[in-house]
């Protein structure tokens, strides 16, 4: 299609989300909060969901009109927790088109460091989490015809393999693509586009946990460019992945990691 055929709606970077329900994990922080705001700027509604409540009170601060939109205190270990957010979208709502899955927990420590307490806790929030999320959310647009959006995250260690005592979390977030690839084929032919977003380092607060400044230093000096992401540049990604304008990206992985990861 030539540029001059382009109508000026198609040029927003959230096209098709105005008044559409999204739901945002890990809405509290980082990546999180930097995309539910942005989808409220598209003109989405968004129930925003997170652990944290004063951060949730933070983000609805932030906000242009927080009376549109839905802010819940949940547990991702609690696979209950993960149904009842589409549960409390549909009723509050009455629909959903999006779900942006974000969240996500890393205990940095060594190999030999990692409790089984660890284990379980980083692949409970950071895989199981989104397979009853996935799957909620999945059911309820199909039962209501809805040509629906599901975003998933993982890491570009999913491919390049644990660093700085990452190695239960990287575990996880190899089956988060796994996972996804599967949702992809099972909803797929309900009209359903699921993809997975994988960021290089961002500047957000996991970045800083447990590590020395040091660290972080040499980890943005490794990256092609020389700087880690920002929140908002990957908040970015993952509204234009939700909008028309990604309607024949499906079961893809977006390599978002600056040139960390040359893929």
């Amino acid at each position: 299609m030539h540029s001059d055929s382009i109508a000026p709606d198609d040029l927003s970077i959230g096209q098709g989300l105005e008044n559409k329900v999204v739901v945002v994990t890990g809405a509290s922080s980082g990546i999180g909060l930097a995309t539910a705001l942005l989808f409220e700027r598209v003109g989405a509604r968004v129930c925003a969901t997170a652990r944290d409540e004063e951060g949730l009170e933070s983000l609805a601060s932030q906000m242009r009109d927080s009376s549109r939109h839905l802010f819940l205190t949940v547990d991702l270990e609690k696979s209950e927790d993960c149904e009842s957010i589409i549960t409390q979208t549909l009723d509050h709502f009455g629909d959903m088109l999006v779900l942006a899955h974000i969240a996500g927990a890393l205990r940095r420590k060594s190999l030999y460091e990692v409790t089984e307490e660890d284990w379980d806790y980083q692949l409970n929030v950071n895989l199981r989490s989104g397979f009853f999320l996935n799957r909620a959310a999945g059911k309820a647009m199909i039962e209501r015809k809805i040509p629906g959006r599901i975003i998933n995250f993982t890491s570009t260690s999913w491919m390049m393999g644990p660093l700085y005592g990452s190695d239960a979390y990287v575990a996880a977030k190899g089956g988060v693509v796994s996972m996804s690839r599967g949702f992809a084929r099972q909803f797929g032919p309900q009209g359903i586009r699921v993809n997975v977003v994988a960021p290089g380092q961002v500047n957000t607060p996991m970045q800083h946990v447990d590590n020395s400044a040091e660290m972080v230093a040499a980890v943005a000096a490794a990256s092609p460019l020389g700087r880690m992401g920002e929140p908002d540049e990957l908040a970015r990604v993952t509204v234009f992945l939700a909008s028309d304008n990604a309607s024949f990206i499906h079961g893809a992985t977006i390599n978002v990691s600056g040139g960390t990861l040359l893929y």
